[in-house]
């Protein structure tokens, strides 16, 4: 029996520019292990380093490569914190539960670039700040109270008029702005694969082309079967599929929203125009409801990215919004050409939090990083491996049940109208 072809890593310009990956084969014969990994994006290839180094026996298993999702196509962006700002999560939390949020996702970029350090993985990492620009005095108002609870908390923010905003990103589109020094930039793809390379390294296994099939609980250990016919047999197991969650837990894939992000990047802008978009270096994205993100990459090219249509793009002309933000908001880079598009999966909940599953015993789930998951993936990766290892301490988030968001089917229908919706309120305040 033939197996299923493993999906290809798709074209981007991170494929194009990546430090090699490491052989993940298929798995090809059953083995035992402590833990199972589903998933070797960021969540999955952190939890199996920090077990590994602990010295408990892991494997990670996914249908593609390590970084084939959305950890080897996103912005590449580094950005602490959450959608939530500090004062919000203890109101909604408690002191206590809330705090412990507030710290582990505050530090969170300062945990990817310690562990970039650590593990000399070379990816192109710079840490120069992430701007937050405002296009309406509202959405002003709101960064204003940001950046005070944030400096409030020991963090050297800083604020920027409408002249300072557009020195700092070279667009007169903004009213002003908050620059978080925390954050900074990486590719993604060699972020990826320097995880998958240090994890082996230290004793993981990770096999590639090896879509899990079925998960079932036989006895105190969970059985995991490939569409290759080889099995896993483990005593815990992760599920971290994030946005490309299927149906191998039933109702997991229904508790996100997988929205797509779109991305085009220019070709490496002459010295003149490089100097004139995000001179000093930051990464940028904005406080609009359907936010553009956009920086520069090692060699000066400008990627911008931002919600698209729901079904995967088939032509260049589906990036076309893209491009029309792009020179509406540089109009000096207007006949630049595009050199690569590209999209990939956002996992939303309906929170706006990271979720954190345990549907049954030796079962845990983690998944739901809206938009932030270089970061959060990074943080809670390692929190979750302290978590199966069983070293103690509460997980910073709270553990939640499966629920599936009500009319799930129905996704398409109302993300569209979410963001028809969003794009207005965009355009009045």
């Amino acid at each position: 029996m033939n197996a299923p072809l493993a999906p290809a890593l798709p074209s981007s310009l991170w494929a194009a520019t990546a430090t090699p990956g490491i052989a993940t084969p298929a798995l090809e014969e059953d083995r035992q292990v402590d833990v199972a990994i589903v998933g070797a994006g960021y969540t999955g290839l952190v939890a199996a380093l920090h077990l590994a180094e602990a010295g408990i026996g892991v494997c990670v298993l996914d249908a593609g490569e390590p970084g084939w999702g959305a950890s080897g196509r996103n912005g590449g962006q580094v950005i602490p914190g959450l959608k939530f700002d500090p004062e919000q999560l203890i109101a909604k939390f408690g002191v206590a539960r809330g705090e412990a949020m507030i710290q582990a996702a505050g530090g969170a970029a300062d945990e990817v670039f310690a562990l970039i350090e650590r593990l000399g993985i070379d990816c192109d990492a710079t840490r120069k700040g992430w701007i937050q620009p405002a296009a309406s005095t509202v959405a002003m108002r709101g960064l204003e109270q940001r950046a005070g609870q944030w400096r409030a908390r020991g963090v050297e923010v800083e604020l920027l008029d409408e002249p300072a905003v557009a020195r700092r990103i070279g667009s007169v589109n903004y009213l002003g702005a908050w620059v978080d020094p925390r954050a900074g930039s990486v590719q993604p793809l060699s972020y990826a694969r320097g995880l998958a390379r240090a994890a082996v390294q230290r004793g993981a296994a990770i096999h590639g082309h090896s879509r899990v099939t079925g998960l079932r609980r036989e006895g105190s250990r969970w059985q995991l079967s490939t569409a290759r016919g080889a099995s896993i047999s483990a005593e815990r197991v992760l599920l971290a599929g994030n946005g490309y969650t299927d149906d191998l837990w039933p109702g997991l894939r229904q508790t996100l929203i997988a929205a797509n992000s779109f991305i085009v990047a220019t070709q490496p802008l002459p010295a003149h125009l490089r100097h004139s978009v995000l001179p000093g270096g930051e990464v940028c994205s904005d406080a609009r409801r359907l936010l553009l993100y956009f920086k520069q990459d090692a060699q000066g090219r400008l990627l911008l990215g931002g919600r698209g249509p729901f079904p995967e793009p088939r032509e260049a002309a589906d990036w076309a919004h893209l491009e029309r933000s792009l020179t509406g908001l540089f109009p000096q880079l207007a006949g630049v050409p595009i050199e690569y598009r590209w999209s990939g999966r956002v996992a939303l909940t309906q929170d706006f939090l990271p979720h954190v599953h345990e549907p049954a015993p030796g079962l845990s789930m983690l998944l739901g990083y809206n938009g932030r998951g270089i970061a959060l993936a990074t943080c809670l990766g390692r929190h979750m491996a302290a978590r199966l290892a069983g070293q103690g301490g509460d997980f910073p988030f709270p553990i939640t049940p499966v629920r599936r968001i009500p009319l799930h089917g129905l996704q398409r229908l109302y993300l569209g109208a979410g963001i028809a919706w969003y794009r207005l309120l965009d355009a009045l305040l």
